[in-house]
């Protein structure tokens, strides 16, 4: 966990940030999602959202020596008290859980942090949340707790939704008899870039890439009797993953 810490860029990437500003956002707010989830568990309110989790799950527990030297030094040349709590956090609650400390059954709390860290560096904190590419709101605990959980976190799948991603884009799923909305025949996405909102309909196919359609421009027309809902940006990464590991056989490494 320390090494992969130590392989992060934490202040020159920028093009990398921005290029991976759609996953970093996502991966973001599942961390203040799952770090909510703790907080709550361990009556930790008040230290949510950057918190050392550790401290709240095992009161006492220290790492090994060597480990525990290694982390202070690594953490006490990162930039922010925030990141170098969340750090700490990551690495002792690795520690924590190779002793075989049982833990109540939550997901891992610094799993999509990591994640995005590895996407394009770290994260400041102002009115928003700054993460070098885009903002994000805070939120608050309870609006936390109630968020849409991410768990499409397979850089594959991640790497599909930062894929061309410029301007404001919209996701729908193609729906009819047999094929819901949580499973749908494919998805689209539209976006819509510059001041002129210049359109661009794209499908997901099972080249497993972004390709131009003429779906939605022909649906509206009344050319296409499929039917279609727009959908979430976690439903649409659900699919992605999905797709990936039907036609590849393989389960996307998370």
């Amino acid at each position: 966990m320390l090494e992969q810490l130590r392989a992060v860029d934490w202040y020159g990437d920028w093009e990398k940030a921005n290029n991976h500003r759609r996953s970093r956002a996502l991966l973001m707010r599942e961390y203040l999602r799952r770090a909510a989830l703790w907080a709550r568990e361990y009556g930790a309110e008040d230290e949510w959202p950057f918190f050392d989790a550790s401290e709240y799950a095992a009161p006492g527990f220290e790492p090994a020596p060597e480990l525990a030297a290694e982390l202070e030094e690594y953490v006490s040349h990162l930039g922010t008290p925030s990141t170098q709590r969340v750090c700490r956090g990551a690495v002792r609650w690795a520690a924590l859980r190779e002793a075989g400390v049982g833990l109540p059954e939550l997901p891992d709390p610094y799993e999509p942090l990591l994640l995005m860290f590895g996407r394009g560096g770290g994260y400041s904190i102002e009115e928003f949340i700054d993460l070098y590419g885009v903002m994000i709101p805070h939120g608050n605990l309870e609006s936390n707790l109630n968020a849409e959980p991410f768990l499409s976190l397979a850089p594959s799948t991640l790497d599909v939704l930062d894929s061309g991603a410029e301007g404001r884009i919209s996701y729908f799923a193609k729906i009819s008899e047999g094929y819901p909305r949580s499973s749908p025949r494919g998805i689209l996405r539209r976006r819509l870039v510059g001041r002129e909102s210049e359109t661009y309909d794209e499908a997901f196919t099972r080249n497993l890439r972004w390709e131009p359609t003429e779906y939605l421009k022909l649906y509206a027309l009344g050319h296409n009797d499929i039917d279609h809902v727009q959908i979430t940006e976690v439903e649409a990464a659900a699919f992605i993953e999905s797709m990936t590991e039907k036609l590849t056989g393989i389960r996307p490494a998370g």
